[in-house]
């Protein structure tokens, strides 16, 4: 069995369980994902496949990658394209179609979920680190959601390497782990997760099944 699939978020919502409660889930649809390449220890030095979402026209890509997919017999490439550990690469194929009906993807099941979390620029240290901000008043003037003394005393002198501070916040790989698969719709490829994931409706995600 592939470790995991490709797929996107599609957004939020909540359903009910058996007992009536709410549930927030994530939507995503995951797959189908067809197989590009096989790798294996003799040729490459590990045991993967390369599988590929989204389909794209091949004459959207530079000479390279058309003659990558159409070595495998595709006659179209993909948007995404990534690679999977496998024990045994024997059982894939180049142009082999994966779903999460054809891996029996159940409910109940736990995933751990990739994504890049949604780029907030350039921050503050209250909204980057969860600082508090300043007094309001007593004295206090235009330092209300500065991060205040960052120095380190007479020794050493300066300010030490991973400081909390203002700075770039977000577009960063973030991996949410375990959790469950409340709903799995097969024939549209859906995978309802319980909580959130990183990214923005329509991200690219990477969920890997345990």
């Amino acid at each position: 069995m592939v470790e995991g699939l490709i797929g996107r978020k599609l957004g939020m919502t909540r359903i009910f369980n058996e007992a009536g409660e709410v549930v927030p889930v994530t939507v995503l649809e995951v797959g189908p994902c067809t197989v590009v390449q096989v790798k294996t220890v003799e040729t490459d030095g590990y045991n993967a496949v390369q599988l590929g979402f989204a389909p794209k026209k091949l004459t959207k890509f530079n000479k390279p990658m058309r003659g990558h997919f159409l070595r495998a017999g595709l006659d179209h490439g993909f948007y995404i394209l990534r690679e999977f550990r496998v024990e045994d690469p024997s059982q894939f194929h180049p142009g082999q179609v994966l779903t999460l009906e054809s891996l029996g993807v159940e409910k109940g099941l736990r995933v751990d979920v990739t994504g890049k979390s949604k780029g907030r620029g350039f921050t503050g240290a209250i909204k980057r680190w969860g600082f508090s901000r300043q007094p309001m008043s007593h004295g206090a003037k235009q330092v209300h959601r500065k991060p205040g003394s960052s120095g380190a005393s007479t020794f050493p002198g300066r300010v030490i390497k991973g400081k909390k501070m203002p700075g770039h916040y977000g577009n960063e790989t973030v991996t949410v782990k375990n959790l469950l698969v409340a709903e799995v719709v097969p024939e549209k490829n859906l995978l309802l997760v319980k909580g959130a994931v990183p990214g923005w409706p329509n991200g690219w995600v990477m969920v890997y099944f345990k």
